[in-house]
């Protein structure tokens, strides 16, 4: 059996192997071993946000994205979930759909662009669009496996104890048993939607994956790894604020 580590040594390792490879990615950039033309210094990357943030740019770039990221992310959350609670619970809404969802979902959302475009235009609405389509089927199948793996025995109980209809069987059974994994499915597309932002942003929308194609035509790679940095600091703190939420919510579970 394999002993975990403590906490606190397991951050100082996590921390020790970041600064490690920050330390080789400097000295090959020192030492001629990379192109110091296609590949900013390490050292050089505070200098460069401290320059966007002056400037206003960062400001600007980031508030444009996490609009259409809300948007998308709300919207594709919240129908994901309400659909695959559905499909769970209701058999006949279930065979309805069931091709038709194998059908859309190897479909991936940047295949939507072209529709996004059509539809919205290049604006932001479009950008939310194709954010809401990756994190729907992310939460539609978290909270469908999560509700069908509810124990029948719980449905059993609330019969017996007058809690037979459907509603009151969604509001006291199916979805606090569920709760966990909708959560899970939840926080997975918080991911998802930062994994999509920056591409429904490439053709024209203003955002982080602008600026990042605009630093990118100018060989600025120093912009571009400073934006990498905040799409991973943005997703931190909403990973860490929904776990503690997440944690919050499920206080009964041991």
């Amino acid at each position: 059996m394999i002993t975990p580590l403590p906490r606190s040594r397991r951050s100082l390792l996590s921390a020790l192997g970041l600064a490690g490879f920050l330390l080789l990615w400097e000295l090959a950039l020192r030492s001629a071993l990379l192109p110091g033309s296609l590949v900013p210094l390490p050292s050089s990357i505070p200098g460069v946000l401290a320059a966007e943030i002056s400037d206003g740019i960062w400001l600007e770039v980031v508030t444009a994205s996490l609009s259409h990221y809300s948007v998308g992310v709300l919207l594709g959350s919240l129908l994901g979930i309400a659909v695959g609670v559905a499909a769970a619970l209701l058999p006949v809404f279930d065979a309805l759909h069931a091709w038709l969802a194998r059908l859309l979902r190897p479909i991936p959302p940047l295949a939507w662009i072209p529709f996004a475009i059509i539809w919205f235009g290049i604006k932001p609405s479009a950008a939310a669009f194709i954010i809401s389509i990756g994190v729907f089927w992310i939460n539609y199948f978290a909270s469908y496996s999560a509700v069908r793996s509810v124990d029948p025995g719980f449905d059993e109980v609330a019969q017996a104890f007058g809690q037979g209809r459907f509603l009151a069987r969604l509001t006291k059974v199916s979805l606090p048993a569920a709760a966990p994994g909708i959560l899970g499915g939840l926080r997975a597309g918080l991911g998802q939607g930062w994994m999509t932002v920056v591409a429904a942003e490439l053709f024209g929308i203003p955002g982080i994956g602008q600026r990042m194609m605009e630093a990118s035509s100018l060989l600025a790679t120093d912009i571009v790894v400073v934006y990498m940095l905040t799409i991973a600091g943005l997703y931190a703190v909403f990973d860490f604020l929904f776990m503690r939420l997440q944690r919050r919510l499920l206080r009964w579970q041991p």
